[in-house]
């Protein structure tokens, strides 16, 4: 949609078009899948897809929100005295639920707003649309407001509002990501301790390519509830035998030497899982340091078959996406991403053969699950922000 159209819906909504343009990526993780709630470590960067938010301050306190995506749920309107949770506003609850936390923390919000909200990020790939609508938000009050607010707190206020307003039990990766992301950075998340170090992704030669299955994610949910489960379940073991309060503690050495306490093959090969991807994690850092990218590649390809073989989060999908992109000329390194049984998966492709590897994979996908994947060549951009007159899409 470009910004003469995002105009043009505004003053028809609104009946103005006095508005300021505010913008928060979705997100992708490069690397370091299913370690986030075991404590370890994540590396995730902001893309350049995402949610735009066109906003404006009213004189009353009506809260009026429309988004291009959702054309089917109309106007939503209410009060900012009554910020509670209502179904009956769908979407609209993650913005009411940044309003609310951020007066709750004792933020002065003391205006309405008319906001017009149009995302690019692709619905239900996994990328994150949900934690850019509550930082898009959180970015246009900052400023609206002349909120004297730390960037880390709003990436927190967003997972309370993910966890608690909106009730989603997830970490605070994404919200982390999309608020504190930099252009051409990935970064290295501690998600115990929120300690972050970021790595130059140059990918001179190269495009990051993000492939969704298009699979209806059925067994997501339930799989994840029982890996999680699991984990849990040998943490308890092990802290007996070793002084960790998480699997993400663990070094390949140490599981060497407890694993033979857990109580089967399966629960070893999910920790096997934990911690040879929380070491791939650092092993990446220091590859990107390096500049080595067919390293990191290298990394990303461990990464799946760990998830595919010891973590068993993979699927047909995946697998035929991710093993089909192995095969193609000029592919760095391929891998899920994301919770898994579903969703998507990323690829690093030299610039020059990404027609041909899109092509000759959705030819394969195609024929081996019988219905199509889509792609979208992704950048590394900038974090939750207003945008200039020069960014203006």
């Amino acid at each position: 949609m470009k910004k003469e159209e995002m105009d043009l819906l505004f003053q028809e909504t609104f009946d103005h078009n006095d508005y300021r343009l505010f913008f928060a990526p979705g997100r992708i993780n490069l690397i370091g899948e299913h370690t986030d709630y075991n404590g370890g470590h994540v590396f995730p960067c902001a893309i350049t897809y995402g949610t735009y938010a066109l906003v404006s301050k009213r004189k009353d306190n009506a809260i009026r929100l429309y988004s291009e995506n959702f054309p089917e749920e109309g106007l939503i309107e209410f009060d900012l005295t009554n910020l509670q949770y209502d179904t009956k506003h769908s979407w609209a609850n993650y913005a009411k639920g940044m309003i609310n936390y951020l007066k709750q923390a004792g933020y002065k919000i003391e205006n309405g707003l008319d906001i017009l909200i149009h995302g690019n990020i692709p619905n239900g790939a996994g990328l994150s649309s949900s934690a850019s609508i509550e930082l898009v938000i959180g970015i246009a009050l900052e400023k609206l407001f002349n909120l004297d607010i730390e960037r880390i707190e709003f990436v927190k206020i967003g997972q309370q509002v993910e966890n608690n307003f909106i009730g989603v039990n997830s970490g605070i990766m994404d919200q982390f990501a999309i608020g504190m992301g930099k252009k051409d950075f990935g970064m290295l998340l501690n998600c115990q301790t929120l300690a972050c170090e970021y790595a130059p992704i140059q990918l001179h030669q190269h495009h990051i390519v993000i492939m969704n299955t298009n699979k209806r994610r059925t067994l997501a949910d339930s799989k994840y509830n029982e890996r999680k489960s699991e984990c849990e379940e040998a943490l308890e073991v092990l802290k007996k035998v070793t002084n960790i309060n998480s699997l993400g503690e663990l070094t390949e050495g140490t599981f060497e030497n407890v694993k033979n306490y857990l109580p089967n093959e399966i629960i070893q090969r999910r920790v096997q899982h934990v911690v040879s991807e929380n070491s791939r994690t650092l092993k990446a850092l220091r590859a990107l340091k390096a500049n080595d990218l067919h390293e990191f590649g290298q990394l990303m390809d461990a990464s799946h078959c760990s998830l595919r073989d010891d973590y068993e989060v993979t699927g047909k999908e995946l697998d035929t996406l991710v093993e089909t992109a192995w095969n193609q000329k000029g592919v760095i390194g391929a891998r899920m991403t994301g919770a898994g049984f579903g969703g998507c998966a990323i690829a690093i492709v030299e610039k020059e053969q990404v027609e041909q590897f899109i092509d000759k994979v959705g030819a394969i996908y195609k024929e081996k699950i019988g219905y199509e994947a889509t792609f979208y060549v992704a950048s590394i951009g900038d974090g939750a922000r207003e945008l200039t007159e020069e960014e203006d899409k």
